[in-house]
């Protein structure tokens, strides 16, 4: 039988890192999260795996989780959102279980003492592996993003939906509403691809009009590299994340809004994330930047840039004003390729160096 986590070698990594001997009240001033996946892990998949991985993490100093409710086009949960937009309640693997995991996660990571923060995995990407879209565009095909010779954007396998049409939006807006009216989350978490989009999109009809509307008539340009071009498609989804921001706070203000970016100047150059605008603007609580790599060296680069070059600076692209929302997300396991007890140690580390004080785990 599988672990309750993705591997018995992750549990053993987390072990290593956070030592069990720890004071409980330490805890509190640390975020120490990690995402918990419906791909390469069961945890989701037996109701005995959640209560047990919970148990595990909080016996471990973990406060913070972030189970996916959204993926492969499908929610985990049941939503009449979803079923409103494109047919499908839930999805169908829990659905023959006869199970909501995200209702089964927050009653087992509240008993003990752990927040939960549903995480918004593909966001704007409507499907993977299927260049067509797959039923959720059969449903909308207006909702479908473009390239400059009208081809549907697909990008790393993922197949986009047009983050700037306002349907879309407001589905997504929708979406998150429905979790956070109907379960007691403690805030929700948007990633690489929320807000986001492929930067080579932008030439749908609705995103040619959006851009008429503001460059008095003129056709967006050819070229899906222009620089004014990709900050202006990066800036409507900042206005998304503001929008999203105020939905959430109007709904609860405490509830967390949190984000989890990959690495700029590259988010926003191919996936329009221009997420130092987002903390400029007040439109996010939480940030982790994905610095995602396999040598202790390579990550210290990243954050160095990010941050400066020393601990004291303020030379980095994040100012040291932001410094007290960042919690980067740390690389442990993809396929089979593992980081272990030595690099997470020695990754905290600097991270505490830096003021940076937690992280969260992939996965």
């Amino acid at each position: 039988m599988k672990s309750v986590i993705a591997t018995t070698l992750l549990l053993l990594l987390i072990t290593s890192t956070v030592s069990a001997q720890v004071q409980a009240d330490e805890y509190v001033e640390e975020l120490r999260g990690v995402w918990i996946t419906n791909v390469d892990s069961n945890i989701l998949f037996e109701k005995d795996n959640i209560a047990k991985g919970m148990d595990f993490l909080a016996e471990r100093g973990f406060n913070v989780i972030f189970p996916v409710v959204w993926n492969k086009g499908f929610t985990l949960h049941p939503s009449d959102v979803a079923e409103e937009a494109f047919g499908i309640r839930q999805d169908p693997v829990f659905v023959n279980l006869g199970r909501d995991p995200l209702e089964e996660i927050i009653v087992e990571a509240h008993r003990v003492g752990i927040e939960v923060m549903p995480w918004f995995e593909y966001g704007f990407a409507s499907i993977f592996g299927n260049a067509d879209g797959g039923h959720i565009i059969d449903a909308n095909p207006d909702w479908i993003a473009r390239e400059a010779d009208g081809s549907t954007v697909v990008k790393n396998g993922f197949t986009w939906m047009n983050a700037l049409h306002p349907e879309v939006q407001q589905f997504m807006l929708d979406m998150i509403q429905e979790v956070i009216d109907n379960y007691d989350v403690d805030g929700i978490q948007g990633d690489d691809r929320l807000p986001a989009m492929a930067a080579e999109a932008g030439y749908s009809e609705v995103s040619r009009e959006l851009y008429r509307a503001d460059h008095d008539g003129n056709e967006p340009p050819s070229n899906w590299q222009d620089s004014d071009f990709i900050q202006w498609k990066s800036d409507k989804l900042t206005s998304f994340a503001g929008r999203l921001y105020g939905m959430v706070k109007e709904t609860d203000p405490n509830l967390t809004v949190s984000l989890s970016p990959s690495i700029w100047p590259w988010s926003r150059d191919e996936y329009l994330q221009d997420w130092p605008a987002w903390l400029d603007s007040s439109y996010v609580d939480i940030i982790h930047p994905q610095a995602y790599r396999n040598s202790v060296s390579q990550y210290e680069q990243i954050m160095r840039t990010m941050l400066g070059q020393q601990p004291i600076s303020s030379q980095g692209y994040i100012h040291r004003f932001f410094r007290p929302q960042i919690f980067p997300g740390v690389l442990i396991k993809v396929g089979a390729q593992f980081n272990g007890p030595d690099y997470v140690r020695e990754v905290i580390e600097f991270n505490r160096s830096y003021d940076i004080n937690g992280e969260v785990f992939f996965f």
